[in-house]
């Protein structure tokens, strides 16, 4: 039995579940979460929580087994206390700003890039060079998180660009300087 799979994922006060065969909503202070899961695997609410159980331990349904918990425990979650992901600008004039609902970044280009949010996501920049997204979804978190990454990844011989917080950017010993062939 799949150690992540068999636990049952406890339902706190305000979160209401709804279980459709295989779409589960999920409704709470922070939010709403709609989300089609196998139709192999059953969904059980007993009480204040509900437990994911597979038909068979064929390899497939052990791997969907923790992957629907671990997927359903995220949505309680993120209706409940919510997704951060939080980033950081290493550069010389490399900053961002909010104007209005999009987010504005200078990061060595030509050009400003703007940066617009889905819906259900929020971005703060507490400083000019710290963003943070906000939302209940992990997953749509974790995804505009990666694409403002994207926009000026850290590049190894500086160190310059948008990082994770705490992520450490891998240096590179420059070219050697000197005398070059003639």
């Amino acid at each position: 039995m799949s150690r992540i799979g068999k636990q049952p994922i406890a339902l706190s006060s305000g979160v209401e579940v709804q279980i459709e065969g295989n779409t589960v909503r999920v409704k709470g202070p922070k939010g709403q979460l709609e989300r089609q899961l196998n139709h192999e695997l059953t969904l059980q609410r007993e009480g204040g929580q509900i437990i994911v159980s597979r038909p068979s331990d064929e390899k497939k349904h052990k791997a969907l087994h923790g992957l629907t918990r671990t997927l359903l425990a995220n949505m309680v979650t993120g209706v409940t206390q919510g997704f951060e992901k939080t980033l950081e600008l290493f550069g010389v004039g490399y900053r961002a700003t909010k104007q209005g609902n999009k987010l504005v970044l200078t990061v060595g280009y030509s050009h400003p890039v703007e940066i617009i949010p889905p819906e259900g996501l929020t971005i703060e920049v507490p400083q000019l060079t710290k963003i943070i997204v906000k939302g209940c979804d992990k997953e749509k978190v974790g995804a505009l998180a990666a694409k403002i990454r994207a926009v000026r990844e850290p590049e190894p011989y500086k160190g310059k660009g948008i990082r994770y917080e705490g992520e450490r950017v891998r240096r590179k010993v420059g070219k050697a300087g000197g005398k070059g062939k003639k």
